[in-house]
């Protein structure tokens, strides 16, 4: 085997690796972030923020149908991706500062339907804006299921058939640090949709 084939290999098997682990794409920055905790709440009790979330596609308020949709909540940390050697730390600056500007969810389903508007929810993408320090944490409230979901397939027709729908959502942040480099994470939520109890009936 050729020595461009063996680089080539082992480049592939550690993206591989990479990947499997679910090790975030942190561009060029020195900074690191990461998630610690991701929450959501049902919009028919938007204080009950939990690790996983019963969206209900219709709730009955005063004997009416309404369709809520369902919020999210993140707290997120940044530090260095180099902390330096023992005895002499590297110490974080301004520059370490990571601003948020927009996200993405993802549903997808564990038995491998993944087909969005017939299995899953479509994607989408939405914007915010909050900034976390260097070595610190900042926590920011985002939408994490759309009303206009709920009136779309496969949600909608589970207002008439009691059926339950199990997701897990990957919701991935997009940022800057303040020198202009690129930072994302992931993290991920159990959403499982359904027509539930109505807390508010």
């Amino acid at each position: 085997m050729s020595t461009k084939s063996i680089t080539f290999a082992l480049l592939t098997s550690l993206s591989i690796l990479a990947a499997g682990c679910g090790v975030s794409e942190q561009g060029q920055t020195s900074s690191l972030a990461r998630i610690t905790l991701l929450e959501a709440a049902s919009g028919a009790k938007p204080d009950g923020f939990g690790g996983t979330l019963l969206s209900d596609v219709t709730t009955m308020v005063k004997g009416q149908a309404t369709i809520f949709n369902d919020s999210g909540r993140v707290t997120l940390a940044v530090s260095l991706k180099d902390t330096g050697a023992p005895g002499a730390p590297n110490t974080p600056s301004p520059l370490n500062s990571v601003t948020f500007t927009h996200y993405r969810v993802v549903y997808r389903r564990t038995d491998g339907r993944n087909v969005e508007g017939v299995d899953v929810p479509f994607a989408f993408d939405s914007g915010l804006t909050f900034t976390v320090p260097p070595d610190g944490t900042a926590q920011m409230g985002f939408e994490i299921v759309r009303h206009t979901a709920k009136e779309e397939a496969p949600l909608r027709a589970l207002q008439a058939s009691g059926a339950i729908i199990n997701t897990v959502t990957d919701v991935t942040f997009y940022g800057k640090d303040q020198g202009g480099k690129s930072v994302q994470v992931t993290g991920s939520i159990g959403i499982n949709f359904g027509d539930f109890g109505d807390p508010t009936s």
